[in-house]
């Protein structure tokens, strides 16, 4: 019987679990505080934003939110960046991407103070990851760290095939799982666009993560018996809905699910926790700045 794995769920817990921790900053006399910079009005970062505002709400983090103008010159963007890194009452927070075309998106991940970077993106906390000694672990990544622990996935020693390099998934996740420690000790294989045989490599993983933004990449066949499944995806396809559209992973779902072991759904598996793990670097985040000792889940 394969195991759907539900983030929702997994989620859900970690946010109470969270909740201890900000009411021991709470009794020290702060609030951990988020701010969500946008951009533009994309839709769909309009709807991310949203989303974290209220999961902040549910926890008793303090919500901020900055707009700015799509067609501003990067200077505006930057002056937003620079007054939320001078704002005591900021713990953390987040530019949403994608930003406009005009605007480098490495150049704003720089500016960003680094005690405050809750994406774990600016190259200050990629070195310290990439180090071993993590400030922030990337949200997506932990997420997914955090749902093969709640399924009592154990990766030591086990062959891991990553399909995806990207700075926000696949690369930080390598890095995660080859590490000594408790959710690491994994051998790791980084499989990408320029990848030969990739059915081979996935064939070979006894951990199969799908994270290359290809709706519907991977597919039973190229997997063994046995395999876990972790489909960080979410593709929008053309569908007979009502919205015209239907999300799908990066995985054929029902054929994977014929041979894994364990699986995580679209939607309902990595994007939940990929939410839960931004509230958990914010309180982190305030822990740190506040100088208060706080238990994280």
């Amino acid at each position: 019987m394969t195991e759907i794995i539900d983030g929702n769920a997994v989620a859900s817990e970690l946010r109470d679990e969270l909740t201890d921790a900000i009411e021991t900053l709470a009794d020290a006399g702060s609030r951990p505080g988020l701010a969500t910079v946008l951009m533009g009005d994309d839709p769909a970062s309009q709807t991310y934003v949203n989303m974290k505002q209220r999961d902040c709400e549910e926890v008793g983090i303090e919500s901020h939110h900055v707009d700015v103008d799509g067609d501003a010159p990067p200077e505006e963007l930057y002056d937003a960046i620079a007054a939320l890194n001078d704002d005591d009452d900021v713990h953390g927070y987040i530019v949403q991407a994608p930003v406009p075309d005009h605007v480098d998106y490495r150049d704003v991940i720089r500016r960003v103070d680094p005690i405050k970077d809750v994406d774990g993106f600016h190259p200050e906390n990629v070195g310290r990851l990439v180090a071993g000694d993590a400030r922030f672990r990337p949200c997506t990544p932990h997420g997914v760290q955090k749902l093969l622990e709640a399924a009592e996935i154990d990766t030591e020693g086990k062959d891991v095939t990553i399909v995806g390099r990207s700075d926000i998934v696949g690369k930080p996740l390598a890095n995660l799982l080859i590490q000594k420690a408790e959710d690491g000790n994994a051998t790791v294989t980084v499989c990408h666009s320029r990848t030969d045989d990739l059915a081979a490599k996935t064939r070979s993983a006894d951990i199969v993560v799908a994270a290359a933004g290809v709706p519907e990449l991977v597919d039973g066949s190229m997997l063994a018996d046995g395999t876990v499944v972790i489909d960080v995806g979410v593709n929008r396809v053309d569908a007979d809905t009502d919205k015209g559209y239907e999300l799908v992973g990066d995985v054929e779902f029902e054929s994977a699910k014929a041979k894994a072991s364990a699986i995580t759904p679209v939607p309902g598996g990595v994007g939940p926790m990929t939410r839960a793990m931004l509230l958990y670097n914010t309180v982190k985040a305030a822990s740190l700045q506040e100088s208060v000792d706080v238990e994280l889940p």
